[in-house]
């Protein structure tokens, strides 16, 4: 059963201090390496950081937001159209592409198709996409648990996109930025946090309409993007809870290696999906 929140009685909540015992709205939540504490048993020990009042520079999401940036400039200078790249040398040669990777072992286009991006339009929803998550999780996890949350993310998103759509040119960063969202959604629902109130719901319900309803968008890569993420940041949290740092971070590299293993397995088989 819920329990109301010490300092707020008129707000149900089913998360409770790690340290005091003491039941806590997502107001009240200190972000700590051992679970959510709350601002009195937080403050013993490290500044008080809560859900609501996170600060820090996502330092890690803007230097993502600037390879993908970088990388659309340099496509475009290589020959795709500022409107739409497709066709750039850059694009051909880094486009996620089954029958590359199995035939001639371009392994590096699972990770490189997620910074290209056919055209400013694809770019710069993706990037709006993921500095609004990356500002919201990078805070909560830290830089290199952000870092590996989203590579795994972007690992699961190029094998759904492979299993799918294998002899397709696939670009694009939202199976990442999909797989950040799916992250977001598991850590809120365990912080006690109402995910349609909080528009993670709606937002990740629109956006899969949208992926089914409009042709050439790559639907593995979102959905694997979103599997990835629910998986990913379920591990995060609960070893969060427990102190098992490590336990998330071997984890995680667990899934990422199985993706991978998993998209040379089904690579193989031309045109051009976003991601």
């Amino acid at each position: 059963m819920p329990e109301t929140c010490y300092r707020h009685p008129n707000r149900e909540t089913r998360v409770s201090c790690s340290s005091c015992g003491r039941a806590i709205c997502p107001d009240c939540m200190t972000p700590t390496p051992v679970g959510m504490r709350c601002p009195e048993c937080a403050r013993e020990r490290t500044p008080v950081r809560t859900v609501a009042n996170l600060s820090g520079r996502p330092t890690v999401t803007y230097a993502l937001i600037g390879l993908n940036v970088l990388a659309f400039v340099a496509s475009t200078v290589a020959g795709g159209g500022l409107a739409r790249g497709v066709g750039g040398s850059a694009i051909n040669d880094g486009a996620l592409y089954g029958p590359a990777i199995a035939n001639q072992h371009e392994y590096y286009r699972l990770v490189s198709s997620a910074f290209l991006h056919a055209g400013i339009l694809h770019l710069l929803f993706n990037m709006y996409f993921i500095f609004v998550l990356g500002s919201m999780l990078e805070p909560v996890l830290g830089r290199w648990r952000f870092l590996l949350l989203y590579v795994t993310c972007l690992l699961c998103g190029s094998l759904g996109a492979l299993i799918l759509s294998p002899d397709v040119r696939t670009v694009g960063a939202s199976g990442a930025a999909f797989g950040l969202l799916g992250a977001a959604i598991v850590m809120g629902r365990s912080r006690g946090i109402d995910i349609w109130r909080s528009g993670l719901g709606p937002t990740l319900a629109i956006n899969l309409v949208l992926t089914f309803a409009i042709p050439g968008i790559a639907i593995g890569g979102h959905v694997g993007g979103v599997v990835g993420g629910f998986a990913a940041g379920a591990i995060i949290d609960r070893a969060a809870e427990r102190g098992h740092q490590a336990l998330a971070t071997a984890a995680c590299l667990a899934i990422g290696v199985a993706a991978v293993l998993a998209s040379v397995a089904v690579a193989g088989g031309s045109g051009l999906l976003q991601g």
